[in-house]
């Protein structure tokens, strides 16, 4: 029964996607609902899983709250500032949520790669961050140990679960890279396809990744 109410609910975060890109192409208001809904019907794989590894099951729901509550910041600029908080947040959890399944990942060769990505991506965007030059530091710091947890796991143990952690949070941080490009550098065209798109596979991902750890 569980695995039937998974492969519903992503039908539905793939239906709820789509659509939520097609609105904020065409800039409906309905777009402003049914973003946080499509992340709130992620949020109910894990809820909904039972007999898997229960920690991280919890660590996994407590991090989509947090990528919620950022959804729903997020859709007003004035709150920018506070929606990279409760994403900053959000990495910090699913970090945690890594670290508990194996330990703390050393793979040296995946650390050099995304620092980097995370250094050169920095150095690029620093000149027209303003005041967001120390947030938007730290932000980057903590995606990157996430990604580095993240991709070490499947590194460490190469299961289909942690496959599935290693791929979304790759996505989660072309999403977010794409997020500041946008914002801060080059505003590109179809920019909200390519961000809510690897965002969404990312998160859906990570979520669905609950189902196949079980210790």
């Amino acid at each position: 029964m569980e695995i039937k109410y998974k492969r519903i609910l992503n039908a539905l975060i793939f239906l709820g996607a789509i659509t939520a890109i097609v609105l904020d192409n065409q800039k409906n208001n309905w777009y402003y609902g049914l973003k946080p809904l499509t992340t709130l019907l992620v949020l109910l794989i894990p809820f909904l899983a039972k007999g898997v590894h229960s920690t991280f099951r919890r660590l996994l729901i407590l991090a989509l709250c947090f990528c919620l509550l950022g959804d729903v910041l997020l859709l007003k600029e004035d709150y920018f500032v506070f929606g990279l908080g409760s994403f900053l947040i959000a990495h910090l959890v699913f970090a945690k949520a890594f670290l508990g399944l194996q330990g703390f990942q050393k793979n040296i060769a995946s650390a050099m790669v995304l620092l980097a990505i995370g250094i050169g991506l920095y150095t690029w965007l620093y000149p027209d961050l303003g005041a967001l030059k120390y947030p938007v530091a730290a932000y980057v710091l903590v995606i990157l140990f996430m990604a580095w947890q993240g991709i070490g796991l499947y590194i460490h143990k190469k299961t289909k679960g942690y496959g599935f952690i290693a791929l979304g949070v790759g996505f989660f941080l072309f999403s977010d890279s794409m997020i500041a490009v946008d914002k801060f550098k080059a505003p590109f065209e179809l920019s909200g396809v390519v961000i809510l798109s690897t965002y969404w596979l990312a998160i859906t991902l990570i979520a669905n990744s609950a189902y196949r750890i079980t210790k």
